[in-house]
């Protein structure tokens, strides 16, 4: 009897003990997690307020050669309070692609809603959630990038402090919690003063390094929200490229959710 209640205690303090070993190593994980998500909706709280925007870009394709080719567009973009923000993108040359118009309605649970229009079969076609993963008119971002960022679409963990561009940063591994992403996770750097996105990687369902997105030349608008002059987006696994040159930023312009419906993307110019 004896030795049954000394075996019992053996077996309930090795598993006390396991238990503890366990609670200590998921700690750092779990403060790692949390800072992680704190960092995320710091850097979203300092850039909520600007309203609404309008700006002209350039998109420079390279293929793997070096050749490239040069796409002119406009885009509006309209923040909404409750949910994701509303956006609208379109081509204004070269004259293959001029009149495309694409138009996306990013939430912070629900899946994202996009639409493209193509003048030359004149008809407004869906993006399905399970195609967001495909290239942007042939670019190197997805339909999934140009969504506007929500915290709850990803869950976070913070990996380090360390330099970019100079800079002390914070690197953030972001995992994406819809469903169809192209990507297993993200690793973002952010700069400590201002909580900027300078660097992207981008994993693929594989875990292997897909592409990396570098943000460069930011400037400050209103006094507050920072916006970067030049995005690159660099696909290590084809060799191709793309370039986004923004500028004329303008913010507050009057814009409302009238003028981001899909029956006018027919119309949009």
């Amino acid at each position: 009897m004896k030795r049954t209640i000394l075996l019992s205690l053996s077996l309930l303090s090795l598993a006390l003990t396991g238990a503890v070993f366990n609670d200590a190593q998921a700690a750092p994980e779990m403060e790692d997690r949390s800072k992680g998500l704190l960092i995320a909706k710091e850097a979203k709280l300092r850039d909520f307020g600007w309203k609404d925007s309008t700006a002209d870009m350039q998109m420079m394709l390279r293929n793997k050669q070096g050749k490239t080719s040069v796409r002119k567009i406009h885009i509006k973009s309209l923040e909404m309070t409750d949910d994701g923000d509303k956006s609208l993108t379109v081509f204004d040359q070269p004259r293959d692609v001029k009149g495309t118009a694409f138009l996306s309605f990013s939430h912070a649970v629900d899946a994202d809603e996009q639409w493209l229009y193509l003048p030359a079969l004149k008809r407004v076609k869906r993006i399905s959630s399970a195609t967001k993963s495909g290239p942007f008119m042939g670019s190197e971002f997805a339909f999934e990038d140009l969504a506007s960022f929500e915290v709850e679409k990803y869950s976070y963990q913070f990996i380090k402090e360390e330099k970019v561009n100079g800079m002390d940063s914070h690197l953030v591994k972001y995992t994406p919690n819809y469903k169809n992403s192209g990507y297993k996770y993200q690793l973002v750097w952010l700069d400590k003063q201002e909580l900027r996105a300078h660097k992207i990687e981008f994993y693929d369902r594989k875990g292997s390094l897909l592409k990396t997105l570098t943000a460069n030349d930011y400037q400050r608008y209103l006094d507050t929200y920072w916006r970067p002059a030049l995005m690159s987006m660099v696909n290590h696994q084809t060799g191709k490229s793309t370039d986004l040159r923004w500028k004329n930023y303008q913010f507050q312009v009057g814009l409302a959710e009238k003028d981001f419906s899909k029956s006018g993307l027919k119309r949009a110019r």
